[in-house]
């Protein structure tokens, strides 16, 4: 179909042709991912890409975890470790842990920036490595536990979810204490980059409050791999850096409760934050009762935060969940696929997972209708621009979470489908970091890592309708056991 301008409104959606078949050749676009994991593997954990993204991220780890326990479950294992041994004294785990041999210059805010050893000694910030000091989305305890059932011999054996089990429950006890800043039950997000949408035009109210860094205070790295109209404009860059600033200045000091000065600019709560936290909750539980340990303080921990999720952050008229401006003290208009992520969370009314099904599925997202991947952003938004950075762009891994989701709601052909845009938006693009929800062209860097890994995952399945949790490996002679 012929896409509207970037930043049109949409014409009302119509019923595409059937969704094509799966790659024809499997095997191929396998090992062209595996090819992506191997080439982006630095000896202890994969870069997003070398180029545009050269150190290690929080979520992106998770997802590529995720992948490479079908190449090697040892080498997954070892990402989600060295991840989690950049983590902070306070529990918090960071959203990028640097390579000290990558100049500075490679990447924007970079260590010398974010001074995490001294601004955040306070806050237990590693002595002898250098960290970014805010966080990402809490993927990490699904990843751990569904890396652990790629190979439970090998992961029993080397002890991996006793000694991971103890820094996640820390991470989400971070998140559930220090971050409840609304006082309602949920997590909050402190900078946009924290729920992983940076972009997203959820943020523009809220940090329309922000004055920005002036552009000639800093420079911008992103702009030397990645076009201008693909990236956040000046303006916005100028608010980021604004706000990492007043937080590294507060000594990644969180606020409290009552938000009192001094405290953050930017507070919002998120509901696809707080969904992944209620997935990842889930894993501890499963994990703890792999380890003999009592699962039920992480099943009460769930119970409670999917009830403020649904007391906070659901709207019946938007019909979906909404995001919360904690300083203006009110739900966010704006629509965004975080709003849909709470599919993940099993125990939702099941009038709400209808609707939200139906909302996926309508005019503002056109799942399966309009089109075959879920954008990031309200294709009828006002904001809507499908080639900028999480202002309408599919992502790969974003769509993996609605395609769980739909799974474990027993959409079943709606999963194949979704499963199926997936690969061939990857094998299209060249395992491009984000694609024009119309026409599936790639976005951003290409040999992405989370998109190569997340085709690695699907392709695991053993056909239409295949296992929800993909836990066997496959070998093919390639990679490290």
């Amino acid at each position: 179909m012929t896409p509207p301008p970037a930043t049109a409104t949409p014409a009302p959606p119509r019923t595409p042709a059937s969704a094509p078949a799966l790659p024809a050749d499997r095997h191929t676009l396998r090992r062209a991912a595996r090819r992506v994991l191997l080439r982006n593997w630095t000896g202890a954990a994969t870069v997003p890409s070398h180029g545009l993204y050269p150190h290690q991220w929080s979520w992106d780890s998770a997802f590529i975890a995720i992948g490479l326990r079908h190449l090697s479950p040892l080498r997954a294992q070892r990402e989600l470790e060295t991840l989690l041994g950049a983590q902070w004294g306070d529990g918090r785990v960071p959203h990028i842990v640097f390579n000290p041999a990558v100049p500075l210059d490679a990447y924007f805010p970079s260590p010398d920036f974010w001074r995490s050893s001294t601004a955040g000694a306070a806050a237990g910030a590693p002595r002898g490595l250098e960290t970014s000091g805010i966080v990402q989305p809490p993927v990490h305890a699904l990843a751990a536990w569904l890396v652990h059932r790629a190979d439970p011999a090998l992961s029993g054996g080397r002890g991996f979810l006793a000694r991971v089990y103890p820094r996640l429950v820390a991470w989400h006890r971070y998140l559930t204490e220090q971050r409840d800043l609304g006082g309602g039950g949920l997590a909050a997000i402190v900078h946009p980059w924290e729920p992983g949408m940076d972009n997203s035009p959820c943020w523009d109210r809220p940090l329309a409050r922000v004055e920005p860094t002036p552009p000639g205070a800093f420079r911008r790295a992103d702009l030397d791999h990645g076009a201008a109209a693909d990236r956040p404009t000046d303006l916005d860059y100028g608010r980021y850096v604004r706000l990492a600033t007043d937080y590294r200045d507060r000594g990644y000091r969180d606020g409290t409760t009552t938000l009192r000065t001094p405290g953050p600019a930017f507070a919002v709560e998120d509901p696809g934050v707080n969904a992944l936290l209620i997935a990842s909750e889930h894993a501890l539980a499963e994990i703890a009762t792999a380890l003999g340990t009592d699962p039920a303080p992480h099943r009460h921990r769930a119970r409670a935060l999917t009830s403020a999720l649904l007391e906070r952050l659901w709207d019946q008229g938007a019909g979906q969940f909404l995001c919360r401006d904690l300083i203006a003290g009110k739900l966010l208009p704006e629509r965004s696929a975080a709003g849909l992520l709470p599919l993940l969370v099993p125990d939702l009314p099941r009038a709400v997972v209808r609707t939200l099904l139906d909302t996926a599925r309508g005019t503002h997202f056109g799942l399966g209708t309009t089109v075959r991947l879920l954008p990031s952003y309200d294709l009828r938004g006002p904001a809507f621009d499908r080639h900028r950075y999480w202002r309408g762009p599919a992502w790969s891994n974003v769509n993996w979470l609605m395609e769980r989701a739909l799974r474990r709601h027993g959409e079943r052909a709606a999963a194949d489908a979704l499963r199926t845009a997936i690969l061939d938006a990857a094998a299209a693009s060249g395992f491009a970091e984000y694609v024009d929800p119309y026409t599936a062209e790639g976005r951003g860097t290409r040999d992405f890592s989370w998109t190569a890994a997340l085709a690695l995952d699907l392709l695991a399945a053993p056909g239409p309708g295949g296992d929800d949790d993909r836990a066997g490996t496959v070998r093919d002679g390639e990679g490290e056991r």
